[in-house]
C-alpha cells in the first residue's frame, strides 16, 4: 500500500521515479543544491576567517555597509520565496493565470533586489571607494555577494522562461519564435525597468528639490520610458488568449524544481545577511 501511495504521489507529477521514490528532475536539482552549498560555504568561510583577522589599515564595514537597503533588499527577496510558493500551489491546482501572475511579482521582487545590490556596489565604489582589488575586505566581499547576485539573475532568466513557456499554444507547432519574441521583449522590459527605477534614484539623489530631480529624471531617461512603454505593450500583446495550452499540472514538477532553486537561493542570502552585514553590528 506505501508502494502504490507513492507511486500516486509520483503519478501526480507525471515524472518518472527513480529507486528513491524521488522524481528525476527533483533528485537532480537536490544534487545540484547540494554542490552548490558547498561552494557558497567555501565562499562565507572565507569571508568569515579573512575577517577574523583583518590586515592593518583596512576598510572599517560599519562606515562602508548600509544595513537599512540591505535590510529592505532582504525582506523583498524572503516575499519573493513566499511568491514561488504560490506560484508551485497554483500549479498545482492547474491554475494557470494565478501561477503566472505569482511567477512574474517572483521576477519583479528579484529584479528588485538586484537593482539593490547594484545601487549598492556602486555606492560603495564610488562614496566608500572600496573595489575589488583596494581591500581585502572588498574581495571577499564582492566575490562573495557578486556570486550571489549571478545566481539571483539566473533564477530570474529562468522564471522568465518558465512564464513565457506557459503560454505556449499546443495546437501551433511553430510557437517557438513566438516564444522567443515573448522572452526577449520580457527581459528587454525588465532591463529598461532596473534603468528607470535606478535613474529616478540617482536623480532624487543629485537634485536638490523634488521638481528639478524629476525634471533631469524625464530628460535623461525619456528614451528608456518610451521603450518601458513600449515593451510594456509588447508584453499585453503576447498574452492574449491563443488557445489551449500545453502548460498545467503536468509541468508542475519543472514549476517546483524552480522553486527549489529560488528557496536555496534565498536561504543563502539569509545566511550571507547575516555573516557579512548582521555580524559587523552586533
Amino acid at each position: 500500500m506505501s508502494a502504490h501511495a507513492a507511486t500516486a504521489t509520483i503519478d501526480h507529477h507525471h515524472d518518472p521515479s527513480t529507486s528513491t521514490g524521488i522524481p528525476n528532475k527533483k533528485l537532480l536539482m537536490w544534487a545540484f543544491l547540494a554542490s552548490d552549498c558547498m561552494f557558497f560555504g567555501a565562499l562565507i568561510s572565507t569571508h568569515l576567517i579573512y575577517r577574523l583577522h583583518p590586515p592593518a589599515g583596512g576598510l572599517d564595514p560599519k562606515q562602508v555597509f548600509s544595513p537599512e537597503l540591505t535590510s529592505f533588499s532582504t525582506f523583498i527577496l524572503l516575499m519573493s520565496s513566499l511568491m514561488m510558493a504560490l506560484a508551485v500551489t497554483a500549479i498545482q491546482k492547474g491554475n494557470l493565470k494565478s501561477c503566472r501572475w505569482s511567477l512574474l511579482t517572483t521576477i519583479f521582487f528579484g529584479m528588485i533586489f538586484l537593482g539593490c545590490q547594484v545601487y549598492e556596489f556602486e555606492h560603495f565604489v564610488h562614496d566608500k571607494k572600496m573595489t575589488l582589488s583596494n581591500s581585502l575586505l572588498g574581495t571577499t566581499f564582492y566575490t562573495l555577494t557578486g556570486t550571489h547576485g549571478c545566481h539571483v539573475a539566473i533564477g530570474v532568466l529562468w522564471l522568465t522562461l518558465m512564464y513565457v513557456r506557459s503560454f505556449k499554444v499546443a495546437s501551433r507547432p511553430s510557437w517557438f519564435n513566438m516564444q522567443l519574441f515573448h522572452a526577449i521583449t520580457l527581459i528587454l522590459f525588465l532591463l529598461l525597468n532596473l534603468k528607470v527605477v535606478l535613474g529616478l534614484v540617482h536623480a532624487l539623489q543629485t537634485e536638490p528639490t523634488f521638481g528639478a530631480a524629476f525634471g533631469h529624471f524625464f530628460k535623461g531617461e525619456a528614451l528608456a520610458i518610451g521603450g518601458l512603454l513600449l515593451t510594456l505593450w509588447g508584453l499585453f500583446w503576447f498574452a492574449r488568449p491563443r488557445g489551449t495550452v500545453q502548460f498545467n499540472e503536468v509541468n508542475a514538477i519543472d514549476v517546483e524544481s524552480m522553486g527549489l532553486y529560488w528557496h536555496f537561493v534565498d536561504i543563502v542570502w539569509i545566511v550571507i545577511f547575516t555573516a557579512v552585514y548582521l555580524l559587523e553590528f552586533l
